[in-house]
């Protein structure tokens, strides 16, 4: 049976590159997107070019009181696409970096992040829990920050940090229904993340690229692809870890 991924933050950035990199290996995909509904839709295009099934929805992954009705709607869709009434796994990818030095961080700021980063992937992966497949996959995204720190991304390190606890906590309450549950842990990648800075500042390129044993930043085709890899069936005994894919940043 084909299996059915839903990426959270599905339109751009690591979250195409994983959408994009599980379709090629045969997957079906349910994509959300917070505000882009025509990237979504090119990508939504792409798949299906590649053969696969695939559809979009509207979601703010800060919003919980948006998870009980996208829940209900991804039912629906699920049994009219896919005549199934589960979906195989998820990718909690959704989010957005914000410069917060310790001494200026604002509350909402602060609050945004936790909301998004932590909160979210929480209450999300709840509302989810009744449509993942026993023997499925959950994949929440870290940081390589929670590991070396930057000056001014303590709050989103932080709330990360607590992604990966949760993570283990994730992995041994759903262990009974076969679920394996994973943080995969990016190092400096050039996306539009926290306003495109890697991508688009050459000293901050530099800077990340000399803390990395491989020499450069990374692009989101050195993550996707390894997202995909980690859902397959192969690594059905991999559960509860962090796992760092940064080229060796900080070593």
């Amino acid at each position: 049976m084909t299996k059915i991924t839903l990426v959270t933050g599905g339109s751009r950035g690591l979250g195409r590159s994983t959408a994009l990199a599980i379709a090629r290996r045969g997957g079906d995909l349910v994509l959300t997107y917070a505000s882009r509904a025509e990237a979504a839709a090119e990508v939504v295009a792409e798949i299906e070019a590649l053969g696969r099934k695939a559809v979009a929805f509207p979601l703010d992954s800060g919003d919980c009181a948006a998870f009980a009705p996208f829940a209900e709607r991804l039912g629906e869709t699920l049994r009219r696409v896919w005549q199934r009434d589960s979906f195989d796994h998820l990718v909690n990818n959704a989010g957005h970096g914000a410069l917060t030095p310790i001494g200026t961080t604002e509350e909402a700021s602060f609050d945004r992040l936790v909301d998004v980063h932590f909160k979210g992937v929480y209450f999300l992966t709840q509302a989810l829990l009744p449509l993942i497949a026993d023997g499925g996959r959950i994949v929440n995204l870290s940081s390589g920050l929670t590991r070396v720190s930057f000056p001014g991304y303590a709050v989103y390190a932080a709330v990360k940090g607590a992604v990966e606890v949760l993570t283990r906590y994730m992995a041994r309450e759903l262990g009974g229904r076969g679920i394996t549950v994973n943080a995969v842990a990016p190092g400096a990648i050039e996306t539009d993340f926290g306003g495109g800075a890697v991508r688009d500042i050459p000293e901050v390129n530099r800077i990340f690229a000399e803390m990395t044993a491989l020499g450069r930043v990374g692009v989101p085709d050195d993550i996707g692809p390894m997202i995909a890899s980690l859902l397959a069936d192969e690594n059905r005994w991999v559960t509860a870890q962090r796992i760092e894919v940064s080229g060796g940043q900080g070593i």
